[in-house]
């Protein structure tokens, strides 16, 4: 299967959060035979954890899934490029390939803002940026234009421009 078709699979993922009313991310890791083992997407808000990026939930899967939390030989396909929190557990999985969709230029740490690769870690991942970026970048754009002028006005660190 090509990097697009997997890709599709993270978009249809995506949308699914949407309707959940989550940011509009998706994610799939395949095995070394190109088998899909997990699947997820963004669930920051409907599970009230931080840590429910679509990366970290289909990481958190396929490691279940193959009873192995070293998910080697894997790869990762996500709609847009990781954040630090996920980039570690990439590395921590030792995912052999990431492919992401559209890049973050705010918090993307596969060189976008950082690049995990350059620290000097005992992993390195594959990294393929840009599939189907358009379309990655699209969905998310609609979602927060959607939302803009919905935020509530609190300002500090507990701000939250997203949701009412």
């Amino acid at each position: 299967m090509l990097d697009e078709e997997y890709m599709e699979m993270c978009l249809a993922e995506a949308r699914e959060a949407w309707d959940e009313e989550e940011v509009p991310v998706g994610a799939l890791v395949a095995d070394e035979s190109g088998t899909v083992i997990a699947r997820a997407h963004n669930a920051t808000r409907s599970r009230i954890d931080p840590t429910a990026h679509a990366e970290m939930l289909a990481i958190r899967e396929a490691s279940l899934r193959r009873g192995n939390y070293r998910l080697t030989g894997c790869t990762l396909f996500v709609t847009m490029e990781p954040c630090a929190m996920c980039a570690g557990a990439i590395v921590e999985a030792r995912l052999e390939r990431l492919v992401f969709g559209c890049h973050d230029a705010k918090r993307g740490a596969f060189g976008s803002v950082i690049d995990v690769n350059t620290l000097p870690l005992n992993h390195r991942v594959k990294v393929s940026g840009g599939i189907l970026e358009n379309k990655s970048a699209d969905l998310l754009k609609q979602f927060f234009t959607l939302r803009r002028g919905t935020e509530v006005a609190i300002t500090g660190p507990t701000r939250n421009r997203l949701y009412v």
